[in-house]
């Protein structure tokens, strides 16, 4: 015990082949309260607090009878929607393999592929009432490559948000610094009644993500004019 009476830092002990980048990564997550209360509660990640706080600020799953999971690995989102809306149907999607969870389909298989809108639509046997997306796509170290690629996914996400809604549905989408590209933003605001973004008090104050929230899909075709 410090002198404070707090416990100190949890420090990282040296491993031989462990490059400092890893270390500081243990480090930083050895002394996250998100990891160590995620832990507590049960959440497979410490992004699950990042959808609850994202949730008690706009209320995106408790109206929800279908729901779809894009970059669904480890789980934490799903596990969230399952507690808030027991009764909704819920259907993931990743790249990555994920441990089952009661009451959620999971396909294994990249978003990008071709079959996969079709995979999704028809396992939930109906128009989503929400699509979230917490994918990124693997960083190389080029800050504006790095942006770029996860812009696809999110513009991705957007267009199958789009195309599958039901009407009065709801997108969330993780966006990076910066956040929606103007393009993006006008396509949303034609097809969404209001879409605002917002950094969750669980995303790490030094990361770049912040999410996208459009809410109240108007319906194919029922758009309005581009907004000023």
């Amino acid at each position: 015990m410090s002198r404070s009476g707090k416990d100190p830092d949890k420090r990282v002990r040296k491993a031989r082949g462990r490059t400092a980048s890893s270390t500081r990564w243990l480090q930083r997550q050895l002394n996250d309260p998100y990891v160590r209360q995620a832990k507590a509660e049960g959440w497979r990640s410490r992004a699950a607090f990042k959808l609850i706080e994202l949730d008690e600020r706009f209320g995106l799953i408790r109206p929800a009878q279908r729901v779809i999971d894009l970059g669904i690995a480890p789980g934490g989102w799903s596990q969230v929607v399952r507690k808030v809306a027991p009764k909704a149907a819920v259907v993931g999607i990743d790249l990555l393999p994920t441990e089952p969870i009661d009451g959620v389909t999971i396909f294994e298989m990249d978003f990008m592929d071709d079959q996969a809108p079709a995979k999704l639509e028809a396992a939930l046997e109906g128009p989503p009432d929400l699509v979230l997306s917490d994918m990124a796509a693997n960083t190389v170290g080029h800050k504006q490559t790095d942006h770029l690629r996860t812009m696809g996914l999110v513009e991705a996400a957007a267009d199958f948000a789009i195309a599958t809604l039901a009407p009065g549905g709801a997108f969330v989408a993780k966006v990076l610094a910066g956040g929606t590209d103007t393009e993006l933003l006008a396509l949303l605001k034609r097809h969404f009644t209001a879409v605002k973004h917002a950094k969750p008090p669980a995303s790490r104050k030094d990361s770049s993500e912040w999410y996208v929230i459009a809410q109240g899909f108007k319906g194919r075709g029922q758009e309005a004019t581009e907004e000023e």
